[in-house]
């Protein structure tokens, strides 16, 4: 492939501008730094040459490279990546190094050399001798999550459009804000999108496919106490913030637990609690691949609290359970060509398809219940929501190269 890939300049540059999501704002997009990104990601969009190009009131970011196929029945694709970074780690000043030819040693980074990336902590990078390794400087995380998807997708346009010799149906472009806060696509106009099938760019390791995520359920426990002085508090004080910790303390911890978990296995996991002696909340996320365990795990809470009712007469509760998002396997079992579609173009890219699934959830985990079925592609994006998150340039490349492979293998396979 004659071509002079664009996507490590596109990713530094991208990197260094903060979109930060904010988990407690009530705004959308939670930080209205992330349309910084989105404004630059306009302007570039416009100068390679896309169409229908527009950032709305809410952010989302759309575009159009339009079909060059004389064909008229080709499903619309769409590709997708989300402008913000988790908030689980500063994304602000981030400084990108990039590691040149790497040679196994360890990677020191320079604003604290307590941060070491090694291959006996990072065994990813054991077959990425050779490769350039982009880091940030050891304050922040780096964005790689899902900047590297946002510089994949902004490369790959570059090329479509520069090679109309590739043959393709309508392409649509879609970026997102706060994703990593779970409401990336809250204010999403599916009619507007308007793309039959879309493939999300922001998995990790090369060749990875994942077509399979959590099913999640939000929970919160709200529970009122009995107040008293407590000089005169015996016999009439229940302390709603202790009957908070009696609920998670009470929860198994060998299992059902993020720390015991692994592939498949569900689990419970706590958040926060906040209150005081009158009143307090404990808020949760309920996870499992299969969704109907998640009812048995929103069951084991529900008991728990009760006998911890009963055992302390004089509280009061209620528990609300809100729906997050669902496996998207139940989606894409039903439309098996996406997926194959993904795999064959690796294999026409020299890369080895590995299907995997994701112990969390994306984008396109909700945008599959909401009419597009969507996978998840890699980007060479590894350790990430930490200061050693770092990313493969050649990763990037590839998967540049996948979806060179994707947007044919669908013009050749419909009429």
């Amino acid at each position: 492939m004659n071509y002079k890939h664009t996507v490590e300049e596109r990713f530094i540059k991208y990197a260094k501008i903060d979109t930060t999501a904010d988990p407690n704002s009530s705004s959308f997009p939670s930080s209205d730094k992330q349309k910084d990104l989105a404004r630059v990601l306009v302007q570039e969009l416009e100068e390679i040459g896309a169409k229908d190009v527009e950032m709305d009131k809410w952010g989302y970011v759309f575009a159009t490279i339009p079909s060059n196929s004389s064909k008229s029945n080709i499903p619309k694709i769409c590709f997708c990546s989300h402008m913000d970074t988790a908030p689980d780690c500063s994304g602000t000043n981030v400084k990108p190094i990039i590691h040149r030819k790497y040679k196994g040693n360890p990677i020191i980074l320079p604003d604290d050399e307590t941060q070491i990336l090694s291959v006996d902590k990072h065994p990813y990078l054991k077959g990425k001798i050779g490769d350039d390794i982009i880091t940030a400087s050891g304050e922040t995380l780096l964005g790689a999550d899902d900047k590297a998807g946002i510089a994949i997708i902004m490369d790959f346009a570059k090329y479509i459009l520069e090679h109309p010799e590739v043959k393709h149906g309508d392409i649509r472009i879609l970026f997102t804000p706060d994703e990593e806060i779970g409401k990336g696509v809250d204010h999403l106009d599916m009619d507007k999108l308007n793309a039959d099938f879309g493939y999300t760019l922001d998995g990790g390791p090369e060749g990875y496919i994942e077509d399979e995520s959590f099913s999640a359920d939000a929970l919160k426990v709200r529970i009122q106490g009995l107040s008293a002085h407590p000089g005169y508090a015996k016999n009439k004080m229940v302390n709603a913030i202790k009957m908070a910790s009696l609920l998670i303390n009470s929860l198994p911890k060998d299992r059902l637990t993020p720390e015991t978990t692994e592939h498949r296995e569900g689990f419970i996991h706590p958040l926060s609690i906040e209150g005081g002696l009158e009143s307090a909340t404990v808020e949760f996320i309920i996870r499992d691949h299969d969704t109907s365990k998640l009812s048995t795990y929103e069951d084991l809470i529900a008991s728990t609290m009760k006998s911890i009712a009963e055992d302390h007469p004089g509280i009061e509760y209620n528990i609300e359970i809100s729906e997050q998002y669902r496996n998207m396997k139940e989606i894409l079992v039903k439309f098996p060509q996406v997926c194959q579609y993904a795999g064959d173009a690796m294999r026409n890219a020299g890369i080895q398809p590995v299907f995997d699934l994701i112990r969390g959830g994306t984008d396109g985990s909700r945008m599959s219940f909401m009419g597009m079925p969507c996978p998840n592609i890699f980007t060479g994006e590894m350790a990430i929501h930490s200061r050693q998150e770092y990313v493969v340039v050649q990763d990037m490349e590839k998967s540049v190269r996948t979806l060179i492979e994707l947007i044919q293998i669908w013009e050749q396979n419909h009429e």
